[in-house]
């Protein structure tokens, strides 16, 4: 798979950050990340395709379960999960797996895996970008909802700073669309390598600051097993559970795949760029980090297994 050196330069990142926390001291790494982020929801803004949106926009009984199954029954798993955790709302690790359940869906691997699956891919282009915008605010909104009472989490200060860092470079570039967006879609996996050297960047910004802050000391391995537990049992809940969706609303075999593949999948990238923009700098940010990586690596393995088994089934495709 392609993504395979995205995820290996992951864990790259991760050692680095652990003998080397303090980093290279003439790079500016928190400017470098906060002009990064920026320019990854610029790209997005350039490259979201009208006609794409246009195509995919009549399916609606997909949309009603990928975002669905997106932003109410994934959190709503990991608020069920609470009593696994001794601290409760209190529960870092709990906060970090709860975080990982109000995120958005990926992109680009949706869509590629649809495609792999010969699922009905205008659907899937629409449904992977229109989520990636629903989470702009509902990550948010989910975390100021559930957090709010329990912690010092601030939803108007994480707003504005949303609309400064995020919303604004995307809306500049739906702007700029009409005169940039053939070139951004004609570089898109250029683009794609510059989306994924910023996470990289703020992946290991975020380690740094955990391993200097000894966040992991307190963290043992019985806890990191119980959320790869956690992550892999939550995958096949929403994987089988948009396939009875799909199969109670008589979706033919493309749509199903649509749906399971856009259903199950958050995004690392909006993961990355959230931590960094919601929970800035602090020490916990690498661990809250952890879920969403763990599921990451997960999604994508498991996917391509069910991917590659679609595509075998040709006779089966209606």
């Amino acid at each position: 798979m392609r993504s395979n050196w995205f995820i290996i330069a992951i864990f790259v990142a991760i050692v680095i950050a652990y003998f080397l926390p303090q980093g290279p001291e003439i790079l500016p790494l928190k400017n470098i990340t906060d002009i990064g982020i920026g320019l990854i929801f610029f790209f997005y803004g350039l490259k979201l395709s009208p006609a794409e949106f246009k195509q995919g926009l009549m399916n609606y009984k997909i949309h009603i379960i990928i975002h669905l199954t997106t932003f109410v029954v994934f959190p709503l798993l990991c608020i069920a999960c609470l009593p696994l955790f001794e601290d409760g709302l209190q529960s870092e690790s709990w906060i970090a797996l709860f975080f990982l359940g109000t995120l958005p869906s990926t992109v680009s691997s949706s869509v590629v895996m649809v495609a792999l699956a010969k699922g009905n891919l205008p659907t899937a282009i629409f449904n992977a970008s229109l989520s990636g915008l629903i989470g702009i605010f509902a990550t948010p909104l989910w975390l100021g909802l559930v957090l709010e009472s329990s912690t010092d989490f601030d939803f108007f200060s994480v707003l504005q700073k949303l609309m400064l860092q995020i919303v604004a470079p995307l809306l500049i570039g739906l702007f700029l669309q009409k005169f940039l967006g053939n070139w951004a879609r004609k570089h898109g996996k250029k683009l794609s390598n510059f989306d994924k050297a910023t996470i990289i960047l703020i992946i290991y910004t975020s380690f740094s600051n955990s391993f200097s802050s000894n966040i992991f000391v307190d963290i043992s391995r019985s806890e990191i097993l119980k959320m790869a537990g956690i992550v892999i049992v939550l995958f096949f809940l929403v994987y089988y559970g948009t396939l009875f969706a799909s199969k109670a609303l008589k979706l033919n075999t493309s749509d199903t795949i649509t749906a399971q593949f856009c259903g199950t999948k958050k995004s690392l990238v909006h993961g990355s760029v959230m931590v960094r923009v919601i929970f800035g700098s602090t020490a916990n940010s690498g661990l809250i980090l952890l879920p969403i990586m763990l599921y990451h690596s997960t999604q994508l393995i498991l996917i391509a297994w069910f991917a590659e088994k679609y595509r075998s089934r040709k006779s089966d495709l209606q």
